[in-house]
């Protein structure tokens, strides 16, 4: 993974070796992702909204904010990821708000992460001087804060520079307006049912407006100043002082490096997994385990199509990937936490496994609330809620008992309840696999999937195995004959011998990259799937990445989680040089700062979609380890690849 170098060239407004350059105000903002990337890609258009790749993330276990390069905070919800937005620039640049912080002056700009951390360092250079920013979601003593508490620590480095800040809130996407309210402890800033108050060390001028606050600054070698937020929802502030709320920088920097330690993986792609892990953790919500599927809503997938949608939700999909990717880890905690939260929700919600919950576990209903805002570069529309949740899909029930037989082989037991819930859902997956249903992408058309029977067939095969090891209950003869109804449906109606390959449904030519997964699954690592494999980068290729389905080339970007499936199925089936170099070319997908969004734009390298993008992070890590695993083993003369393990 490519990082932006910190020392500056002979020219100090020549671009970095990142080919980084950004001036305040100036309409000629650009960003370039690498030293070999040629295409530059403008930051601040003239409507003001940023290249999605010009974002870092920082988060504290409850919610995530979004820094541009040029320091502005352009999306953070308060105090919860669902919550409402404060600052929402990023899909209404007039009316959404921000919380700007950078120089006065025309300066270069280079950022990175303090190792091991989620906490970013950005380094600005100008004429008089260089200054660093540390950003911070901060965490408590034992944990995570009973408050949304920001931390923006300004360093001076070299030089004076003179500082400017800006805390202005936005409408929460037109739900509110904002004001400053005098209270006896100084001013408030209210929108909607937020409370937020800002702190500062060290400043030079404070002015507070009708609906903002200014703060300036000026820094000196060595100087140390501060700008803080803290907010509530709908319940009394606390406010602490400007000193504490800088010393939490230090801790939660302590804190995040103590959660690396427990990682317990090494190998190839280190920094980028781990970085991937890091980003991971921020989208875990902490009051309850579950997995987001990603920070924002609304940010397009296809620049002519409506494609928006609201990720601030957990797929039981992705929570099925995110425990495999932390079991490899060895993390423990996060794991029986998302264990846990999924089959709270499964038996909160009856007999079939729910798709998808709000982060709270509950489920939510099929409407969905358009707010009248332009959207990220006026492509909208901007929504909340999400209408997949009522859909029938079939793989969901592989998803589980991924999830479950995945925790019980790591030498966990499960609860004579769980046990009961488990073997009921096996039995569902038998009555209910020769339904037509959505399939994986969600498109609101009823079809035989194959891949979704390819779901029900994981789903009662593992329910056989944790059977025989005395897991769950139940008719294992029935799953295991049903299982094999399953593959030979599949054998028959899913495989087109003149493509040589297995299809999107049956009676179509049409593909399905999700068949990749089932590589991974085990149902066929032979010569089938191999040839599949071919079929798929022919007719959905574009360079290293992979479309989702035929015909998406039309009306969106790339997927970045099927280019990394692609690594593992290649991995899988034996195909390790090719496995190999594909992850080489993959990983100039990621941003600056290691993150991926859902899509990118073919045209322009531009990224597409919500973002950090939890399943494009999943798919990385575990393509990752399972080659870097079956490379090891190549090289020690272990066993062939290609193998049902």
């Amino acid at each position: 993974m490519r990082r932006p170098e910190t020392s500056p060239d002979d020219d100090l407004f020549a671009p970095l070796r990142t080919g980084a350059r950004v001036r305040v105000g100036s309409p000629d903002l650009c960003w370039r992702g690498g030293d070999e990337v040629e295409a530059v890609v403008d930051e601040r258009d003239a409507d003001g909204y940023l290249d999605l790749r010009s974002y870092a993330s920082i988060g504290d276990g409850r919610t995530i904010a979004l820094v541009g390069r040029d320091g502005r905070i352009d999306w953070m919800p308060a105090p919860d990821l669902d919550s409402p937005a404060p600052f929402a620039a990023l899909l209404d640049a007039g009316d959404g708000g921000y919380l700007a912080l950078s120089p006065v002056e025309p300066f270069t700009v280079s950022r990175a992460y303090v190792p091991d951390t989620n906490v970013l360092t950005t380094t600005y250079r100008t004429a008089s001087g260089v200054v660093r920013v540390v950003d911070s979601m901060n965490t408590g003593v034992a944990g995570r804060l009973p408050w949304c508490e920001l931390a923006r620590r300004i360093e001076g480095v070299e030089g004076s520079v003179a500082v400017r800040a800006e805390v202005r809130p936005g409408t929460c996407l037109n739900q509110g307006s904002a004001w400053v309210s005098t209270t006896v402890h100084g001013p408030v800033l209210r929108v909607h049912e937020l409370t937020m108050g800002v702190r500062t060390l060290g400043h030079e001028r404070l002015d507070v407006g009708a609906r903002s606050v200014t703060v300036e600054y000026r820094t000196s070698p060595g100087s140390r100043h501060l700008l803080g937020l803290v907010a509530t929802e709908d319940e009394p502030l606390f406010l602490p002082r400007a000193e504490d709320v800088d010393a939490a920088v230090d801790r939660t920097v302590d804190g995040w490096q103590t959660w690396s330690d427990t990682f317990g993986w090494h190998g190839r792609w280190e920094p980028l997994v781990r970085r991937s892990g890091l980003l991971l953790k921020q989208l875990i919500y902490a009051p309850t385990g579950a997995l987001a599927a990603a920070a924002t809503t609304s940010l397009p997938e296809s620049l002519t199509r409506q494609k928006n949608w609201d990720y601030r939700f957990s797929w039981t999909r992705d929570s099925a990937y995110a425990l495999t990717a932390l079991l490899r880890f060895g993390v423990r905690e996060e794991t029986h936490a998302a264990i846990s939260w999924m089959l709270r929700t499964l038996e909160r919600h009856g007999r079939e496994p729910v798709i998808l919950s709000r982060l709270d576990g509950s489920q939510p209903d099929d409407r969905v609330r358009v707010h009248d805002v332009p959207g990220w570069r006026g492509v909208g529309r901007v929504v909340t809620g999400n209408p997949a949740a009522q859909q029938l899909q079939l793989g969901v029930f592989g998803d589980v008992f991924s999830i479950v037989a995945l925790y019980v082989s790591q030498g966990n037991v499960l609860d004579a309840g769980t046990g009961r819930l488990m073997a009921m859902l096996a039995d569902r997956a038998c009555d209910v696999w020769r339904q037509p249903d959505a399939g994986m992408w969600e498109l609101g058309v009823d079809r035989h999937n194959v891949t979704s029977k390819l779901g029900c067939w994981h789903a009662l095969t593992q329910a056989v195995h944790l059977a025989e090891i005395g897991q769950i209950p139940g008719q294992a003869d029935r799953w295991r004959a049903e299982a094999r109804l399953i593959r030979a449906w599949v054998e028959e109606n899913g495989w087109d011998e003149e493509l040589g390959a297995y299809v999107w449904y049956p009676g179509s030519r049409e593909l399905d990259a999700s068949i990749l997964l089932h590589a991974i699954s085990g149902f066929d690592r032979g010569p089938r799937m191999s040839s599949t494999l071919d079929a798929l980068r022919r007719e959905l290729g574009s360079g290293p990445h992979l479309h989702r389905y035929s015909g998406a080339q039309r009306s969106e970007g790339v997927f970045l989680a099927c280019s990394f499936w692609m690594v593992s199925a290649l991995t899988l089936v034996g195909r390790l040089e090719e496995a190999e170099e594909l992850m080489e070319q993959l990983q100039a997908t990621a941003n600056d700062v290691g993150l991926l969004a859902e899509m990118v734009d073919v045209d322009s390298g531009g990224f597409l979609g919500n973002l950090p993008q939890a399943l494009s992070h999943l798919a990385l890590v575990n393509a990752a380890i399972t080659l870097n695993d079956h490379l090891d083993q190549a090289g020690e003369g272990g066993p062939e690849p290609g193998g049902r393990d």
